[in-house]
């Protein structure tokens, strides 16, 4: 791929601001190595001491197949200790197999996801009071390629273009995206309550309270949205998901959930429904909304179904069941945190009672 080092750069000095005596740890599969070597270099150079983690799918799948029951409700004191001293995560996708866990019993997952739960509540303790600086990005790989029916050229040039890393300025273009988004969110955090209007879908969410998160490229690179914790039990009426959510590799196709009280009270999928049921009953929370956002990135304008670019499509929101981020002020506890796409290209946003997005846009004059 090309400009990695441009790459690097902007993860560490951009997106987590690496400075000396940082404990930053890299995770990603040995596919991502040519930019983990000039992450690892740019870390060093900044003063932190860098820990590389290498993941693989094949490993992650004997795991889940041959486990027992105790070990997979068993949670590592030293992965519990990571997460809780590490200063930076950097972590690459860099996938070799986008379904290595395909052939697992979905209720496997359940068991493994309540056990990991502590940690999930650790990064989003920490998130919210900033002591963890993070980022997730991706580095493109043949079964990512292929997973989004690219040549691997075209999607090295759509990770690229995505990433702005095309532009003179990579780092001043993620700026200039910033200040823009900034304004959607001051604009959102004046309004109560939303309520988005499409083809099956008539939904009310309530974010009166509630912070926008602006995410300009720092803890997701590439960046790209604007997001919030909606009110946990105040979620009304239904929607319809138009892009396949994705599951540890299942795809779940045309989800359709229908809200009251906050509260998932029935949910039906075109495809995969046995999987979307069985991540619903993972806890209490995984049955409630932790998250609202809208996609901000026009320089994303393809389904790819990898969640870290397929969320800030530019022209579509995105609900996650589960878990809400600290920071939103979201009070929702899940061990899941799912995120599920809707194209907003022919829908209508109203911001109490007034339109403020049609067609895939927010409608400037109302900033």
């Amino acid at each position: 791929m090309r400009g990695l080092e441009s790459f690097a750069r902007l993860l560490v000095e951009y997106c987590t601001s690496v400075r000396r005596g940082d404990e930053v740890l890299i995770r990603s599969s040995v596919e991502a190595f040519p930019l983990v070597r000039e992450v690892y270099r740019a870390v060093v150079e900044a003063g932190g001491y860098p820990r590389f983690h290498v993941e693989d799918e094949e490993l992650m799948e004997i795991f889940y197949r041959y486990a027992s029951k105790e070990l997979l409700e068993h949670l590592s004191p030293i992965d519990k200790f990571i997460s809780e001293n590490i200063t930076v995560s950097i972590n690459i996708i860099s996938s070799t197999h986008v379904k290595p866990l395909v052939g697992v019993d979905p209720e496997r997952f359940k068991v493994r996801s309540a056990a990991l739960r502590p940690l999930t509540e650790i990064f989003m303790r920490r998130d919210g009071e900033g002591s963890l600086r993070w980022t997730v990005t991706l580095y493109p790989t043949r079964a990512l390629a292929q997973e989004a029916s690219m040549s691997i050229l075209d999607y090295e040039d759509f990770v690229y273009r995505a990433l702005k890393l095309h532009t003179e300025n990579p780092v001043e273009a993620w700026i200039n995206q910033a200040k823009w988004q900034e304004k959607i969110a001051e604009k959102l955090s004046r309004i109560s309550e939303l309520r988005i209007v499409d083809v099956d879908t008539d939904l009310t969410i309530r974010v009166d309270g509630r912070a926008w998160i602006n995410d300009d490229g720092k803890k997701n690179m590439p960046g790209g949205e604007v997001f919030t914790g909606p009110h946990e039990d105040a979620t009304e009426g239904f929607i319809t998901f138009t892009y396949p959510a994705i599951w540890r590799g299942y795809e779940v196709e045309g989800v359709r959930l229908r809200f009251s009280k906050g509260l998932v009270v029935e949910a039906s999928a075109a495809k995969g429904e046995n999987i979307l049921r069985k991540v619903l009953e993972v806890d209490e929370g995984a049955g409630r909304l932790g998250e609202a956002a809208f996609g901000l990135n026009y320089d994303i304008r393809k389904h790819t179904k990898q969640i870290l670019f397929d969320e800030k499509i530019g022209g579509t929101i995105h609900l996650a069941l589960g878990a809400a981020y600290p920071a939103t002020g979201g009070r929702n506890i899940s061990a899941i945190h799912w995120d599920m796409i809707k194209d907003m290209s022919k829908a209508r946003v109203y911001g109490d009672g007034d339109l403020i997005y049609e067609n895939g846009k927010f409608i400037e004059e109302t900033l």
